[in-house]
């Protein structure tokens, strides 16, 4: 890039920033299906587990901890894979911010600054990210899990 005429300089940086553009709306598209999935099989889970709860009082402690193990598993791996999306969207957020350093418009670098002086009194000094509420949910399904085996340990 270096010698190219400006406009032409920034029409490839305008065609890298669409493309980066892109590439992070498919991040949190596969983010949201990988939630849609976590959570069908964490609920299907639950609600096998439950409605076979009397049977599985029955059942030697060993297989209510392996019960568990497995629920805590697919928390944990919920929550690691969050995580690591977090963490390639806040990569890729970081490029394209640099690459609106180059454009006359900074539409993210602004949208975010939007949200984070935009405080709603009394409840959040600033934007509440869905990572931050998203990642939640696997620790609630850690607690239920936690809550039957010592339900079953304690029938």
């Amino acid at each position: 890039m270096t010698g190219a005429p400006e406009p032409e300089r920034r029409a490839e940086v305008l065609d890298l920033y669409k493309l980066a553009v892109e590439m992070a709306d498919r991040v949190s598209a596969r983010r949201g299906t990988a939630n849609a999935f976590f959570l069908s099989v964490q609920t299907t889970f639950i609600a096998l587990v439950s409605f076979g709860f009397p049977r599985l009082s029955e059942s030697p402690w060993w297989v209510s901890l392996a019960v568990f193990l497995a629920g805590f598993t697919l928390s944990a791996t919920w929550w690691m894979q969050l995580r690591s999306y977090r963490d390639l969207n806040t990569a890729k957020f970081k490029v394209i911010n640099k690459l609106e350093e180059r454009l006359p418009v900074k539409i993210f670098a602004d949208e975010w600054k939007e949200l984070k002086r935009d405080p709603i009194p009394a409840w959040r000094e600033r934007y509440a990210e869905l990572g931050a509420s998203e990642r939640t949910i696997p620790v609630v399904f850690v607690a239920a899990h936690l809550l039957l085996f010592v339900g079953r340990l304690t029938v």
